[in-house]
């Protein structure tokens, strides 16, 4: 893994594409992931964009933007008008395109000092989106910070197998996410687990029932198909995840699964599909 420390001139970026209907800004602490090489990495659309790969391997790098926070603190007030002005709130998806508690974080601090920033000057909304459960490191500013906006805490759980045939093992068990959770809704926090990339599941009624007796907000569900920025799921058909998935059920890999795993979720709780879950619309 090569580390190095970049100097950035922004830290939020307005948003184009599939976030554009979740959130105003984008906020990346770093440049890669520590979790490229785990089960979760296989299929992150991110390695397929060049101007962040720049030839380099995903899950070989990481670039720490280390005067983020200072930057945010400088600009935040330019980017919060832009937002009113052109959609009403300014809201952050944090991250987009990293994870901002990957294993460097415990090191670095970097997303604790965006926190902190924040603290000052926090947007109208911050979803924060991890599959780590060294978010519960922060604990504490994230629920403070919850009380001055409107916060919400996504994190990845793609379904109820902790890991699939011929992929590495994710960055953070299944039980351990689901931990995370758990501690944030006896916080008071809203919480939101996020099936994405939707896996093949063993027993959905079981998990979403747990989901629900937990007290988790709703769900997120998010196919490869559709959710990795192409239309048919052309960027993760070059992955190992959708052999892996049709191992485990071959109907899987087609986006009909996400829609009956929905109808089953929505027994139990409100449902979000796709980037207009991401961005907090359920049914």
């Amino acid at each position: 893994m090569k580390v190095v420390e970049i100097h950035c001139k922004s830290i939020l970026t307005r948003t184009s594409g599939y976030l554009k209907t979740v959130s105003s800004h984008s906020l990346n602490p770093y440049v890669g992931c520590g979790f490229g090489r785990s089960a979760c990495g296989e299929a992150c659309y991110v390695r397929f964009n060049r101007w962040i790969m720049r030839g380099r391997e995903w899950g070989r790098f990481v670039d720490i933007k280390i005067n983020a926070a200072e930057v945010y603190s400088q600009t935040v007030e330019k980017e919060k008008k832009w937002a009113r002005k052109t959609g009403g709130c300014f809201s952050i998806f944090f991250s987009s395109s990293t994870d901002p508690w990957q294993p460097v974080e415990r090191k670095v601090r970097l997303t604790r000092q965006l926190l902190d920033a924040m603290q000052g000057v926090p947007p109208d909304r911050l979803i924060l989106q991890t599959h780590s459960s060294t978010i519960l490191d922060d604990l504490d500013k994230i629920q403070s910070l919850s009380e001055i906006c409107d916060l919400r805490v996504h994190v990845s759980i793609e379904g109820d197998m902790g890991h699939l045939p011929g992929l590495p093992s994710p960055p953070c068990s299944l039980e351990e996410r689901m931990g995370v959770l758990e501690k944030f809704v006896d916080r008071g926090v809203q919480t939101v687990a996020c099936l994405s990339p939707l896996y093949p599941m063993k027993a959905p009624d079981v998990f979403f029932s747990r989901l629900a007796k937990m007290g988790v907000r709703a769900v997120v569900i998010d196919h490869f198909i559709q959710g990795d920025g192409t239309g048919d799921g052309s960027r993760t058909l070059k992955t190992k995840l959708p052999q892996a998935m049709a191992e485990v059920n071959p109907r899987s890999v087609d986006l009909s699964y996400r829609d009956r795993v929905a109808r089953i979720a929505r027994k139990y709780l409100p449902v979000g599909i796709s980037a207009s879950g991401f961005a907090g619309h359920y049914e």
